[in-house]
């Protein structure tokens, strides 16, 4: 039984393979069964080798990111800003420099401080390290500290722009350093300086009401209109309807000081205050003395080169 299965067996498959034998595959049939899978699998590889990587949504929108060598902006230290604005003035003898500073002292007595000479900058009882280089410039002849201002004042016969690049180094210096432009020491004997002590605007409660009132309107109307010009203004008295007043900074040496005094300050208090009948400006004892200098001056000039003759404090200076 087994010995005639196995001999079915072959049967078959000698047959079959005959069959198969007779019946041979066309060209064609034979070429897309054998070339077909080999050009198929040559278009797949050739289409994943070309293929790029596909971009997501996320990394379409994400930053590149910054190098080591680059620091962020959050991290990046703000450097310190020194502007210093020059502005001219009604005087054209004077310059108001105003640097991002304040120049006096926190609860400085009063509005200003001037320095009138070298000896000014080093006596107490406020010594400036910074006016006295400003005064050292040979040219300068005056400094004077508002609250957040500095007004240097030159000669008449020196031109700006042989002294401002130097006056603008040393303001730039003495704000850049941090150094103290106004010291307070102790003080020994009188002011060296013009102004320091109690201010001739500050409230006192011994004053009647005519000069209470004078205070409130020259501080609240008038000494911002004179700051703005590079001065300041001390209210030195009152009598029989006279205010007695003394200019300073730019003001103090400005050819308009007396028109200032007449059509703005004295129209204003008179205007308002009833019991005002003029204003008068106060001149120190030198200033009195230099003007009475001046006055002899002119008149020796008319003698000599005629009546028409007039002198200029330029003369003068260059006289003496």
């Amino acid at each position: 039984m087994s010995v005639s299965s196995t001999s079915g067996t072959m049967l078959r498959r000698t047959i079959l393979n005959a069959r198969l034998t007779m019946q041979p595959l066309s060209a064609a049939e034979s070429a897309s069964r054998t070339i077909r899978p080999a050009a198929f699998g040559s278009y797949r590889t050739i289409h994943r080798s070309a293929r790029l990587p596909a971009i997501t949504a996320s990394e379409a929108r994400r930053r590149p990111t910054l190098r080591p060598r680059h620091q962020p902006a959050s991290q990046v230290l703000s450097a310190r800003t020194i502007f210093i604005q020059t502005e001219n003035t009604p005087n054209p003898d004077a310059l108001k420099f105003i640097p991002n500073h304040h120049v006096l002292p926190e609860d400085f007595p009063t509005s200003f401080l001037e320095y009138l000479s070298p000896r000014s900058t080093l006596a107490p009882p406020h010594p400036s390290p910074l006016a006295a280089n400003l005064l050292n410039i040979e040219g300068v002849s005056s400094v004077f500290y508002g609250p957040d201002f500095i007004t240097v004042t030159k000669q008449s016969d020196v031109n700006w722009a042989h002294i401002k690049p130097e006056v603008f180094s040393l303001i730039t210096q003495a704000v850049t350093s941090g150094e103290t432009i106004v010291s307070v020491v102790e003080k020994t004997g009188e002011n060296a300086q013009e102004g320091g002590e109690e201010d001739s605007l500050s409230f006192n409660e011994e004053d009647d009401e005519v000069v209470s009132m004078i205070k409130e309107l020259l501080e609240t109307r008038i000494r911002p209109a004179i700051q703005e010009d590079g001065g300041d203004i001390e209210l030195r008295g009152f009598e029989d309807g006279i205010v007695m007043l003394k200019l300073r900074g730019a003001c103090r040496t400005c050819d308009s000081s007396t028109v200032t005094l007449k059509n703005g300050i004295e129209s204003m208090l008179m205007h308002y205050i009833e019991e005002v009948k003029g204003v008068e400006q106060v001149m120190d004892q030198e200033e009195e003395i230099s003007m009475h200098e001046f006055a002899k001056f002119e008149e020796k000039l008319r003698q000599t080169k005629g009546p028409e003759a007039t002198a200029s404090q330029k003369t003068l200076d260059s006289a003496a």
